[in-house]
């Protein structure tokens, strides 16, 4: 009888070893993902012309630095005239 229990026990320690390995396995085979930060920094605003602002100064720096910004929802573009102007939904160009 004392044989029987020393086995089952051996048997469960060995399922508690192969679970915890495999835990650990499962581990390192997920990939964390991080998406930083959804609200862009000043730094990001000022220097990526893409990123939505309603910052009516950052709006008129982005238009000169690269010339173009998005702002409140739409792209302006600064024309080689410079004409600031944004596309229709049509794609036509409109002039400010």
């Amino acid at each position: 009888m004392s044989n029987l229990f020393v086995v089952i026990i051996f048997v469960f320690l060995i399922l508690i070893l192969l679970l915890l390995l495999y835990k650990r396995q499962l581990n390192r085979s997920i990939k964390k993902i991080s998406f930083g930060s959804l609200i862009p920094t000043v730094k990001e605003e000022e220097f990526n012309p893409d990123i939505n602002t309603k910052n009516w100064d950052l709006h008129k720096n982005r238009l000169i630095k690269f010339g173009r910004s998005q702002y409140k929802g739409l792209t302006f573009f600064v024309s080689s005239e410079d004409r600031i102007y944004y596309f229709s939904k049509e794609g036509n160009k409109v002039y400010c």
